[in-house]
């Protein structure tokens, strides 16, 4: 499938409107639209708590109880570095430094991803193509999910919405294990073939990946032995995985997000880009504190979906305007008001899903 192409509105577009908006709104503050002290003060909280859990939990292994409580406590830190740390420098938001930044995305080096695959799949494809399947590569749980209705149904899809807590949790080992692996080996991911690696990023994707194997598998197992370590890397990657899913989940499979497809003619969306982002996003709980501290402002999908390149601490900030360039424009601004309403929306529309028939038709 050869990507789409995005219809061009007469000017001024909604897009550039926005844009020009969101400059001013900067300018005026005479701020970096990159992060700053309340960012870096989180960042080190995040990794000085995940090297404490992670010294503790394996050179002074507490009881068994304690152990796993460590683990699962332990998930929380390694997803809140993905979402604060990792995901702003990778997309150049952390600070206005790029080296600053690099450093940031390589987080998720050490917690046995690989920033260039993440990159190629997150900030090239999915946030250009969001919701077009056969593209946006986080539409792809084949055949365990059903994620969208020109996805082929299966019998199994009926009880999707019961069972799909589980596929979730499997994120996090599929990713570091085998998926990482796909798409190394097949220059592609999905259908979109990979920009072409340097040696330095092949140096890199391999250094790490037996790093993260020394670190949590070989280390541990010679410390407490491969029993205790099984059951502790099992649910600290398992509780990870569920974390990392449900919150990207949240933001653009839910019953009221669209999932455009393509003329077939002429290979064109409908929507401007920006408009098309609105359409296929939706935010949540964005008034919950912890929620925002804990999800780096991915729970301000749309503002980050609209400027990747805007660290998420100005979500709040920047959300007012959008809202109202919105309603000036009359387009549709989904969002949740609690993380428990965006829960029940998700599992719904996979509920939906586990028909075979045509019920979410965008």
């Amino acid at each position: 499938m050869s990507v789409p192409k995005f219809a061009t509105p007469p000017p001024p577009s909604f897009h550039t409107v926005l844009k020009t908006r969101i400059n001013d709104y900067f300018k005026q503050q005479g701020k970096p639209s990159t992060g700053n002290f309340r960012l870096y003060s989180k960042a080190m909280f995040l990794v000085v708590g995940f090297l404490a859990l992670y010294v503790h939990v394996i050179f002074f292994t507490p009881s068994a109880g304690w152990a796993i409580f460590e683990c699962l406590l332990l998930s929380l830190f390694t997803s809140a570095i993905g979402f604060n740390i990792m995901h702003d420098g990778a997309h150049g938001s952390f600070s206005s430094k790029p080296w600053v930044n690099t450093i940031a995305a390589s987080s998720l080096n050490f917690l046995g991803a690989n920033t260039f695959m993440w990159k190629m799949k997150h900030n090239v494809i999915h946030h250009a193509y969001t919701n077009i399947d056969g593209i946006d590569d986080d539409l792809d749980a084949k055949p365990f999910l059903r994620l969208c209705e020109t996805q082929k149904h299966y019998k199994f899809h009926k009880y999707q919405h019961l069972y799909f807590w589980f596929a979730y949790s499997l994120l996090y080992l599929f990713w570091i294990f085998v998926s990482d692996y796909k798409k190394y080996f097949s220059k592609k991911v999905g259908d979109i073939p990979l920009k072409k690696m340097t040696a330095n990023d092949h140096l890199t994707f391999w250094g790490f990946k037996l790093l993260h194997i020394c670190l949590f598998v070989v280390i541990p197992i010679a410390m407490v032995g491969v029993g205790p370590w099984a059951i502790g890397f099992v649910s600290y990657a398992l509780f990870a995985g569920f974390v990392l899913s449900i919150v990207f989940q949240l933001a653009h499979t839910v019953e009221h997000t669209h999932f455009p497809v393509p003329n077939a003619e002429t290979n064109k969306i409908d929507d401007e880009w920006a408009i098309h982002q609105l359409k296929t996003t939706a935010n949540f709980a964005t008034k919950n504190r912890l929620a925002c501290w804990f999800m780096g402002g991915l729970n301000f999908q749309v503002e980050h979906h609209l400027f990747p390149k805007i660290s998420h601490i100005h979500y709040p900030r920047i959300n007012k305007i959008i809202t109202a360039t919105c309603k000036e424009f009359d387009v549709q601004y989904i969002e949740y008001k609690k993380v428990k309403d965006a829960v029940i929306s998700h599992v719904s529309y996979l509920k939906q899903l586990s028909r075979p028939t045509l019920v979410h038709a965008h």
